[in-house]
Formats: C-alpha cells, sequence, structure tokens
C-alpha cells in the first residue's frame, strides 16, 4: 500500500513539473512569439524589438533553460522516491 502511494505521489509531481514547463513553453512560444508580437515589439532590447527576439531566439533560449530545469528537478524527485538511476 505504501508503494502505491509513494507511487501515485511521484506520478503527481511528476505531472505538475510537466504542467509548469509546458506552460512556460507555450507562454514563450504562443502568446510572445505570436500573440503579443505586436505590443512586444515596441520594447527594444540590443537594438532588436522584444516581439522579433521572441520569435526567433529567445523561445529557443527558454527551450533549452526548460530541458536544463526539468532535467535536474527530475533527478531531485527521482531521488527524493528512490527511483534514481546510479
Amino acid at each position: 500500500m505504501d508503494n502505491t502511494l509513494s507511487r501515485a505521489a511521484y506520478w503527481k509531481e511528476n505531472l505538475r513539473l510537466m504542467t509548469v514547463c509546458m506552460v512556460i513553453w507555450f507562454v514563450v512560444s504562443y502568446l510572445f512569439g505570436i500573440i503579443l508580437f505586436e505590443p512586444l515589439n515596441n520594447i527594444q532590447i540590443g537594438g532588436y524589438k522584444l516581439g522579433f527576439w521572441f520569435a526567433q531566439q529567445g523561445s529557443i533560449y527558454v527551450f533549452v533553460v526548460l530541458i536544463f530545469f526539468y532535467a535536474s528537478r527530475m533527478n531531485k524527485l527521482d531521488q527524493k522516491y528512490d527511483v534514481h538511476e546510479d
């Protein structure tokens, strides 16, 4: 019974982490890169319009950061529930 509860808790935390990552991915790629493109173009960083930057480069940088963030958090989660690989 304890093992079943542990698996359910592990899966629940995993789903929460995936949901957070997917929401960030959606906001950066769809909202910032497509929907809010025009308003973000009123802001400039380094001579480039922010909407253009998000559509071309910013979303890629955020995706790479999300990959490392997810891997790091999953390693901690695996160790917490003793399902890690040595």
